[in-house]
């Protein structure tokens, strides 16, 4: 029955929308796509790479999703971490998935995103 994820939502403070679009565009690369007006109004925003979506919405009594994250597959994970590295994100290595490299950072907001690579 299921046969894609459509988008990950995640969080975000009420103001923050100028930093978010800072990193999710500047820093990803992602773009960001326009909300339908009834949920625009409610702020956040919305950005896409590829046919990956991730969906910030402001919730008023935020608090960053420390464990829960999404995982997003990358090409040159090397690139990827040396890029976020420069722009000031931290950049955490994890080897415990066979047959992925990966890392953990953070968006401005704090919220968990992990990177990985498949058969690298």
């Amino acid at each position: 029955m299921i046969t894609a994820v459509d988008h990950v939502q995640l969080a975000a403070p009420p103001g923050s929308e100028d930093r978010l679009r800072a990193y999710y565009t500047g820093v990803l690369g992602m773009t960001e796509i326009p909300k339908p007006p009834v949920l625009a109004a409610r702020g956040g925003c919305w950005f896409q790479a590829g046919t990956v979506q991730l969906h910030l919405g402001i919730e008023a009594a935020f608090r960053p999703a420390i464990k829960a994250h999404p995982g997003l597959r990358v090409i040159d994970i090397d690139t990827c971490a040396a890029r976020l590295a420069a722009r000031g994100a931290t950049v955490t290595w994890d080897t415990d998935l066979p047959g992925h490299r990966r890392f953990y950072s953070y968006d401005p907001v704090g919220n968990r995103l992990e990177f990985l690579e498949p058969g690298v």
